[in-house]
């Protein structure tokens, strides 16, 4: 395959966001009443958006009783705390959060190369934008694609084929670049193979049993593939 569009994910792919994103809910829990989880739990949860995190999150607490057993009072306290998680998380988007070790790097060489590179995440689209822009400001990526209120997610191959519409990226030469088994599903969704990163949240076993094509363990590495 002639690659010439490669799209990214955002978290545990391009960056280490996952302490900025356990600030942001620990402090939607705490004043909700909840305790604060530790940052270990976090990798696993992530990678599914905002309101999934949260449902996770109050899933996690020791003391469970403390969570509405009617489902309309349980879906209104997850959407509260997924607010306000998104709130702080919007304050300070970058407190922790940095670029993984090659990332600058690699992505210089494939926009000199000629690649057209795009984001596409299920981050919160404000935040995944000032990520992007904070943490890459000279990478012109072509799309910066996060989870928009009323619009479908990853895996959802509507938002995908339109992100590759978008970038005028055809299914016969584009590439995916993921952490997880929801960028695996992406990019299968439409057709395209996905280079799973080692380095990311999950670890290698999730993207080989999800099926990816190809497996790294540097980001360098993506060159061998590519060119």
């Amino acid at each position: 395959m002639k690659t010439s569009h490669i799209i990214f994910d955002l978290d545990g792919t391009l960056v280490n966001t996952i302490e900025d994103i356990a600030l942001a809910m620990n402090s939607a829990l705490v004043s909700h009443g909840f305790s604060a989880l530790p940052l270990a739990v976090y990798p696993d949860m992530v990678g599914w958006g905002i309101r999934r995190l949260a449902a996770l999150a109050l899933e996690a607490q020791s003391q469970p009783q403390q969570i509405p057993a009617d489902e309309t009072d349980r879906a209104a306290l997850i959407n509260k705390i997924a607010r306000e998680a998104l709130d702080r998380y919007d304050e300070i988007p970058l407190r922790f959060s940095r670029p993984y070790p090659e990332i600058p790097e690699l992505l210089h060489i494939l926009i000199d190369e000629g690649f057209v590179l795009a984001v596409l995440t299920n981050k919160p689209d404000p935040v995944a934008r000032q990520v992007v822009k904070g943490l890459f400001p000279d990478i012109p990526f072509a799309v910066i694609q996060g989870d928009r209120i009323d619009s479908p997610k990853k895996p959802d191959p509507d938002l995908t084929r339109s992100v590759m519409e978008a970038i005028g990226a055809a299914q016969g030469s584009t590439l995916f670049v993921g952490d997880s088994v929801v960028d695996v599903e992406t990019a299968h969704a439409v057709g395209c193979p996905i280079v799973g990163v080692s380095w990311g949240f999950r670890g290698p076993e999730e993207l080989v049993k999800a099926g990816a094509d190809h497996l790294i363990t540097t980001p360098m590495e993506l060159l061998e593939i590519v060119r």
